[in-house]
């Protein structure tokens, strides 16, 4: 890692990792200004906690290595973008095809965010895409294409707003 924490991709651990130390209040901390910006330095995470360099690197690699930081991402404002049109989807999918399902998700343009859930649907995902006729093209022929989806239900969003996670202290 270098002075710098954030990178690319969404690398780290497996979000099950075994680590199963407590997370301590400088931890957290760095966590909460990690949250707020990614890409600080390693010394400024260290000033702004009150540790060595060496002891904020160490904690924050041994936070990525137990997966309790799953990686550095950007926000990313999707109109601006090009993605002008986002969707909630629900799907109701056939009893234990989960992870059949998923896969298949997983490789369709757009998806940034799915959810197996409970209630009267069976799984929860927000995508995003260039225009509704492509909202459609993706639901229509894509996931409705296929087998294990028993039905599908679309919310258009019209207006978001992120709210940056805050850890208690």
């Amino acid at each position: 890692m270098s002075d710098g924490v954030g990178g690319s991709g969404t690398g780290g651990a497996d979000a099950g990792g075994s680590d199963s130390r407590q997370l301590d209040r400088i931890d957290r901390a760095i966590l909460r200004l990690l949250q707020q910006d990614g890409r600080a330095s390693i010394r400024s995470v260290a000033e702004r906690v009150h540790v060595s360099r060496a002891n904020a690197y160490a904690r924050i690699a041994r936070m990525v290595e137990s997966g309790v930081i799953r990686g550095f991402t950007a926000r990313v404002d999707h109109e601006r973008a090009g993605q002008g049109a986002s969707a909630y989807i629900t799907l109701k999918i056939v009893q234990n095809s989960w992870r059949t399902v998923r896969g298949q998700l997983l490789e369709l343009p757009g998806v940034e965010h799915m959810a197996l859930v409970s209630g009267e649907f069976d799984v929860l995902m927000l995508v995003h895409t260039v225009d509704n006729r492509a909202l459609r093209e993706l639901v229509l022929n894509r996931i409705q294409a296929i087998p294990e989806v028993l039905g599908t239900h679309t919310l258009l969003v019209f207006d978001e707003t992120d709210r940056t996670p805050v850890l208690p202290d």
